[in-house]
């Protein structure tokens, strides 16, 4: 039976933060919150309601239209950023064991998530005093300029994967643009979020700017959604969820970011470097618990090496190692709830009756509860398998094999996601023209997910709406006015005269 490690000093509950100030929920309810090694409730959290985001959408609506914050030079902006991003780092031990707690990832993964989470803050604090507008002349008649102004209350809707580090994604530009925000983390996995509010009041962050209402997505986050006085909504969540709230945010016609769920595939052509696309593929499913959007779950090997592939990827799932979250040896840990861990469960048996099943497929031998699944792997999986179309969001991976780049591109694109992709082929021109083929919004080449900040993050088809990232993510939290002024006199046509 594994024994959870349990962080010093946890608080004894989890509360809102509006305005400034800790508080409960108006009507006191509260929701448990259980960590995925014991699968024990360890502390309640308030659980928000419409009357909740009420109060924490007014004071993020005081704090624009009355304090200080959107009206700052991007300079003083940038000096505060740089001193939350400070902040963070000195965080880097608390929060990955914090972190590692509450969602069961391993911990060697949790601690480089600090890190992650202040280079978001450094580089939007670049970005927006290196901002450059655009500026249009009409010889001697007219200038033409952008006067680029915060939108108002952002809502940020977060996922239970690597809940800070992604709380950090969207915090950094919504900040930086000169937005208010209301943080309504995922209702799996709230500890982290805790850390925000010293961090921000440390590095002076004036109240009201930075809100936080913890509870259920169809409470807490549906008010967000609905709230009137929410410019824009950016989530990061599942497509199903994205639906919802691209519905629910129609009435007030407010700006929506969403990256959502992803099939991703991995297309291994024969003249890969087979050592380096084992490596890649091995990492891009497993790491992370397999808990991430971009896994490339799919993977697709040209048949003259597939056999070989498959032997050795086996080989190496069958050599993960599944453990404790807080031991630095752990390579898969805890899934972050049982009720995630049912639904991968379900898939692993779905896949049973699908393909044919070569590495794992259950609980590991020695850790009887807890959220732990073998990391999983498929082989001769069909492309009407479902566990080649739906995403499972865990350490489950189906191979399948191709003979033509015809057919692999068939196989990468005939699936409702289109988030990330990854080719291997060591054919310069292939890699160029089949990745551009591929129905993804971001493509690798040779490579796992490694990330250029400023290029745009986000997907096609049913895995996004909008992109964020470099100027992007300052586009979304911007208005942008055209200002034209005329230098001469304008012939105005006289009508009525």
């Amino acid at each position: 039976m594994a024994i959870q490690h349990v962080p010093a000093e946890l608080p004894e509950r989890i509360r809102h933060f509006i305005d400034g100030e800790f508080t409960d929920s108006l009507d006191g309810a509260t929701f448990e919150v259980i960590d995925p090694v014991s699968n024990q409730a360890y502390l309640h959290a308030a659980a928000g309601k419409p009357a909740d985001v009420d109060r924490a959408v007014a004071a993020a609506r005081r704090a624009f239209e009355e304090g200080p914050w959107p009206g700052m030079l991007p300079r003083e902006r940038a000096r505060i950023l740089y001193r939350i991003a400070d902040i963070v780092e000195t965080r880097n031990e608390r929060l990955a064991e914090l972190e590692t707690f509450d969602t069961g990832l391993p911990i060697t993964q949790s601690l480089g998530q600090a890190k992650r989470a202040a280079e978001n803050f450094r580089f939007f604090a670049d970005l927006i005093v290196a901002q450059a507008d655009d500026t249009y002349k009409v010889p001697g008649k007219q200038v033409n300029y952008v006067n680029r102004k915060p939108k108002g209350v952002a809502g940020l809707i977060t996922p239970w994967n690597t809940p800070f580090m992604l709380e950090s994604w969207k915090l950094a530009p919504a900040l930086a643009s000169g937005c208010t925000v209301v943080l309504k983390p995922a209702e799996f996995t709230p500890l982290s979020a805790g850390l925000w509010p010293e961090i921000f009041r440390e590095a002076g962050v004036p109240d009201g700017v930075f809100n936080i209402v913890n509870g259920l997505g169809e409470e807490a986050g549906d008010a967000l959604v609905k709230h009137e006085d929410v410019r824009l909504i950016s989530f990061t969540g599942e497509s199903a969820t994205g639906q919802t709230i691209f519905a629910n945010a129609a009435p007030t016609l407010k700006g929506l970011s969403m990256e959502l769920g992803g099939k991703s595939p991995a297309v291994v052509f024969a003249d890969a470097d087979l050592d380096a696309a084992i490596d890649s593929t091995v990492f891009g499913v497993f790491s992370l618990n397999g808990e991430r959007c971009t896994a490339g779950s799919r993977i697709l090997v040209e048949r003259g090496i597939y056999d070989e592939f498959v032997r050795r990827y086996v080989e190496r799932a069958e050599n993960v190692r599944v453990g404790d979250p807080h031991d630095p040896a752990t390579e898969v840990g805890a899934l972050v709830h049982p009720e995630h861990y049912e639904k991968v469960a379900g898939y692993i048996e779905i896949g049973r009756t699908e393909a044919k099943l070569a590495a794992g497929g259950g609980r590991p031998e020695g850790l009887e509860s807890g959220n732990y699944v073998r990391p999983t792997v498929f082989v001769d999986v069909p492309p009407t398998a479902r566990i080649f179309q739906e995403e499972i969001f865990g350490p489950v991976v189906a191979i399948t094999p191709f003979d033509s780049d015809e057919e692999a591109l068939r196989l990468a694109n005939d699936v409702k996601y289109g988030l990330a992709a990854y080719v291997w082929t060591s054919n310069l021109e292939r890699a160029h023209t089949f990745g551009q083929r591929i129905e993804a919004g971001m493509v690798w080449l040779n490579s796992h997910n490694v990330r250029d900040l400023r290029t745009p993050f986000g997907g096609v088809k049913a895995s996004g709406l909008g992109h964020e990232g470099g100027y992007r993510s300052l586009d979304f939290y911007s208005d942008q006015q055209a200002m034209h002024i005329s230098l001469a006199p304008v012939h105005t046509p006289k009508f009525g005269a």
